[in-house]
């Protein structure tokens, strides 16, 4: 990077802070949001470190739009109308994960996909650290890459988690890359499903021979990303025999480092300590990368014994009078909460609804009425009609449907609706910004409203 540049930086959250306090040393930086200051976390200003970063926040912009570089944050479209007046006045376009991908001097481990990417993400750190001394796991779960990026060596790996957001526009490619189911999300963000899938094959696309693609099988649209790497891919699959790794009855089986023909038994499945099928299916995409990385299989199976999964993922918050709540906030798609339902078979209380990211519910309106362990719904937020409506599309639910306008309520309708022996599942299959602050917030508040009820 060149020093004493003018750069502006679209898009003040996690990503922009980051960006800042990276670039602002050698740069000239001006930070631009849509959003007025009080709209914005104040924590974000407090945690800018550089003495010299100046703020144009709303509408209302500057009549000098002159800049050398322009970094997009995550959330901001590159056909945002600031962004294409600052490219029309000379601005070069970038992002924080460009920048990170052009600066990085080690090998990078992307993990995509529509859900699980943070849990199997997570898991492959895990993994790696029982081998390497200096691993280190960011992205799209919480830590800015560019925060780790000073300390990163050549001898350092990096595991990052990569949204539809930031593989966008992204011209390199991990040398380890991972795909995960893909289905559609963010089409509140995405012009169509196309786009969104289309933005998730950067991932591949600018791959070498020596590279390698790990890739789900069991989803027709990761599948095809095996046509678009010049990489060697490695097929996971938790329904059919692969080159990678697979589930067979019972067990988890690599063939990755062994000759063509072997394979290696990894792990019972019984043992695996994360529950549900679709986990399964991040267990066996982590396991991969953990083979071509050389990690043994003793420190594979530790790790699968005993990782707890991440917060808001079909997490165990509590047992009241033999009704256990789980907080599964982290799911905001259809297909999420239709893998929720099919992780247990007891008999449950489902807790859906949120704010709108433009999600096709019928399937989750068929699941409902043909499965026969939803005996209950709450139905919270903008888009409990549409569900309601999916559901009534879908055939007659024979369980009771409850409405409610605040975590106190949905609790205690949902515990009203349930009996020993059943679960309540806060999977709402939407966004969280009609109510809540975000997912962590609505996990947040389901998980202290449980630990507030009498037993």
């Amino acid at each position: 990077m060149h020093k004493s540049r003018k750069i502006a930086i679209v898009g003040f959250g996690k990503e922009g802070l980051s960006a800042a306090n990276f670039l602002a040393q050698d740069n000239l930086i001006t930070v631009f949001d849509d959003r007025q200051k009080r709209e914005i976390d104040p924590t974000l200003f407090k945690s800018v470190r550089a003495k010299h970063v100046n703020f144009c926040l709303g509408t209302n912009l500057p009549k000098d739009l002159k800049f050398d570089l322009v970094v997009r944050s995550p959330g901001v479209r590159p056909d945002h109308l600031l962004i294409k007046k600052l490219i029309k006045n000379g601005a070069t376009l970038t992002s924080q994960i460009k920048i990170f991908f052009d600066r990085c001097p080690t090998k990078i481990i992307g993990v995509t996909g529509t859900k699980g990417k943070g849990t199997t993400a997570t898991l492959i750190y895990e993994m790696l650290k029982c081998k390497y001394t200096s691993v280190f796991l960011a992205g799209n779960i919480g830590t800015p890459a560019l925060d780790v990026l000073p300390k990163l060596t050549r001898k350092s790996l990096v595991v990052l988690e990569l949204s539809s957001f930031q593989l966008f526009d992204l011209t390199k490619s991990p040398q380890i890359a991972v795909i995960l189911m893909i289905t559609s999300e963010h089409l509140d963000w995405h012009k169509d499903t196309k786009e969104y899938q289309k933005a998730k094959e950067s991932v591949v696309r600018f791959q070498t021979k020596d590279d390698f693609a790990v890739i789900n099988q069991d989803f027709e649209v990761a599948r095809s990303f095996a046509t678009k790497t010049r990489a060697k891919v490695f097929f996971v699959s938790t329904t059919d025999i692969t080159n990678g790794v697979y589930v067979a009855g019972d067990i988890v089986i690599s063939q990755v480092d062994k000759k063509r023909g072997e394979k290696e038994e990894i792990i019972n499945t019984q043992d695996i300590f994360i529950p549900g099928i679709h986990n399964l299916q991040n267990v066996v995409a982590a396991v991969a990368v953990a083979k071509i990385l050389k990690v043994d299989t003793h420190d594979i199976r530790k790790v699968l014994e005993t990782f707890p999964g991440l917060p808001h993922r079909l997490q165990l918050v509590r047992e009241i009078a033999g009704v256990k709540f789980y907080n599964d906030s982290f799911s905001t798609t259809p297909e999420t909460t239709i893998a929720a339902i099919d992780t247990f078979p007891d008999p449950k209380i489902l807790i859906l609804g949120g704010s709108s990211k433009n999600s096709d519910f019928a399937s989750l309106g068929r699941k409902i009425t043909t499965d026969k362990s939803v005996k209950g719904l709450v139905l919270i937020g903008q888009e409990r009609g549409r569900i309601k409506a999916a559901i009534d599309a879908a055939g007659t639910f024979g369980g009771k449907i409850k409405k409610a306008q605040n975590m106190r309520e949905i609790v205690m309708i949902a515990r009203s609706l349930a009996k020993s022996g059943d679960i309540i599942v806060l999977s709402p299959a939407c966004a969280s910004f009609d109510m809540f602050k975000n997912y962590q917030d609505r996990g947040e508040q389901f998980t202290k409203e449980v630990g507030r009820q009498e037993p």
